[in-house]
């Protein structure tokens, strides 16, 4: 059987903060002259890029077994013997594949393409969204030809500060009077009170999902409408608990609870205000679309990176940050209700998230791995994005 052979692989993933960024470097690809045919993903059997990839229009294969949990335990010795055969399989599609470059965006699925690609002699690019890198990042980072990074001084080797990608979507949304206009239509929000989005990330946070009753109770009560992306997790129970407090759509106020939102790009360019984890991925299109935000970081996170994330739009006066033992219903209220109620401040804090956004970041890593797939780049060139696009190596 012939395969054809691809330009670029990108591999990870997991979660929609690794997946959505490989799609906009994917995408950004195609833009600079790649064919999608080109571009191929290699993630995991359990992540969420087995429904998005194939949704954006790029063919994906899927390696077997989970990732090493970091406390030890009888499943760590099946991760390990999965993590092997994983290795096996991304070192075969690799051979049969024969791309120029692998663009590596963490989680499970991107050590085994990357270090089977290291045996190869392919060419790794990381890209590193979060402010302090994985453990799958640090790792692939020290044989990595470049590590594209979001954040400066990101701990990684031969970094490049592009800034986080972010989808077309994200760039195609705007805040001004009409662009939220249709964005509430998009969204089927009617009226004019206040938009508030309660988004915990594509897994959901329980935390929020707890707090989401009371927080929605209040506002609504004030006019506002609640948008609740709770993660299909904690779903039945965030809707049963709606319908027990009376909570329901109301025209132009009220509240709906949906567990996953495709158009989560048209929900921050609509809201007046998000309450939200501080995943790197959110984050970053917070700041690019320009929507003033309440943080709540996901305690625990490897290396607190989630605190530190928020604090990039925090610092800027773009966000509020309320740590997640704080982040009750009352708590959440009591912030949302006097941000909502000083609209000039809203307005400072989404001028201050459009700042330090960066639009180009998905441009930038393109070019990036265009001059490495074409041995363009060196690593004494590392520190600073690209400067534009390289010329497609002819094939």
């Amino acid at each position: 059987m012939t395969t054809t052979r691809v330009e670029v692989i990108v591999t990870g993933g997991g979660t929609a903060g690794h997946v959505l960024p490989a799609i906009a470097v994917a995408r950004a690809l195609v833009a600079s002259g790649y064919a999608p045919s080109a571009i191929h993903f290699v993630g995991a059997r359990r992540g969420i890029e087995r429904r998005l990839v194939p949704e954006a229009g790029f063919s994906l294969s899927l390696l077997p077994g989970r990732g090493v949990e970091r406390r030890p335990n009888l499943r760590n010795v099946a991760a390990i013997c999965g993590i092997a055969a994983a290795f096996v399989a991304a070192l075969c599609l690799l051979v049969r594949r024969r791309p120029r470059v692998v663009v590596a965006v963490g989680g499970f699925g991107a050590v085994a393409c990357s270090c089977a690609a290291t045996v190869l002699r392919i060419p790794v690019v990381v890209v590193n969204v979060d402010s302090v890198p994985g453990a799958a990042n640090r790792m692939i980072g020290r044989f990595a030809k470049a590590c594209a990074v979001a954040f400066p001084g990101t701990a990684l080797p031969r970094s490049v500060l592009t800034g986080a990608p972010v989808r077309p979507e994200v760039l195609a949304v705007e805040r001004s009077v009409e662009g939220r206009g249709r964005s509430r239509r998009t969204l089927a929000v009617g009226g004019d009170g206040p938009l508030v989005g309660i988004v915990g990330g594509s897994l959901g946070a329980r935390r929020l999902n707890e707090a989401a009753v009371e927080l929605a109770t209040r506002l609504v009560e004030k006019g506002a409408f609640v948008y609740h992306v709770c993660g299909p997790r904690d779903f039945a129970g965030a809707r049963a608990a709606a319908a027990a407090a009376g909570l329901t759509e109301r025209g132009g106020s009220g509240y709906r609870v949906v567990a996953y939102e495709d158009r989560l790009a048209e929900l921050f360019a609509a809201a007046d205000l998000v309450v939200s984890r501080a995943g790197a991925s959110t984050v970053a299109e917070l700041a690019v679309i320009g929507t003033p935000s309440i943080l709540v970081p996901l305690p625990g996170a490897p290396s607190d990176h989630q605190r530190r994330n928020a604090e990039l739009l925090s610092a800027a006066g773009a966000a509020i940050v309320v740590a997640d033992d704080e982040a009750t219903g009352g708590r959440l209220t009591t912030e949302a209700s006097a941000l909502l109620a000083d609209p000039a401040r809203l307005e400072a804090m989404g001028r201050a998230a459009h700042e330090v956004g960066r639009p180009e970041a998905a441009a930038a890593v393109a070019a990036l791995v265009r001059r490495v797939a074409a041995r363009q780049w060196s690593e004494g060139r590392a520190g600073a994005a690209p400067e534009g696009p390289a010329r497609q190596e002819e094939t």
